[in-house]
């Protein structure tokens, strides 16, 4: 079959764009119905056009849109960015750990500020009043009482004890310092160490 007979029998031109091509080739075998030889002709005449678009595009007499990229052209991609590795936390770190809000960490953070500056003239006191404030801001994200409390000594044992110690380093044995005591260092410490745990641990 010739190509000026191809493009008769689709009813086509040889101007008719590819999507044209394609559309008389779907209508014409829907027209066809149950004819074998019909459709048979349909698609001999459809692949006779296309070898000869493809020939003439290939001895550059039809121009490729541009739309079109044939495999030896395709640019070079740059590599994509390697993705981190997924560090996944243990499930019972993830159960203890928060990821809190502004307002979460903003309250208890003025909270805890306050008292340990408070600290500096009434160590126990302030701390007492502190071990109150880590157990309301720990209970109040889940309700759990007794965890909060357990949280809340995990965090006095530890801020007490990195209190000392500071507080000792900070001031020599027998010396005497009008802004400050080891217990008041201590204290502030402390303070510091339950502001971490309530507002970060759940």
């Amino acid at each position: 079959m010739s190509n000026k007979n191809s493009y008769e029998l689709l009813g086509l031109t040889e101007a008719s764009t590819f999507e044209e091509i394609q559309e008389a080739r779907d209508r014409m075998i829907h027209e066809c119905g149950d004819e074998p030889k019909q459709k048979e002709a349909v698609e001999a005449a459809y692949d006779a056009i296309l070898m000869e678009r493809l020939r003439l595009r290939q001895e550059g007499k039809i121009k490729v849109p541009d739309r079109i990229r044939f495999a030896e052209n395709i640019p070079d991609l740059p590599p994509s960015p390697k993705a981190a590795p997924n560090l996944s936390r243990p499930e019972w770190l993830s159960n203890l750990v928060d990821t809190p809000s502004r307002d979460e960490v903003l309250w208890p953070a003025i909270t805890f500020g306050g008292l340990g500056l408070f600290g500096f003239y009434a160590p126990s006191f302030a701390l007492a009043i502190a071990i109150g404030a880590a157990i309301y801001f720990l209970n109040r994200k889940e309700n759990r009482f007794w965890r909060s409390v357990l949280l809340t000594i995990g965090g006095l044992a530890a801020g007490l004890t990195l209190g000392l110690t500071v507080g000792q380093l900070l001031i020599p044995q027998g010396a005497q310092m009008a802004w400050a005591s080891t217990d008041a260092i201590a204290a502030a410490v402390t303070c510091l160490s339950l502001w971490t745990v309530s507002s970060f641990l759940r």
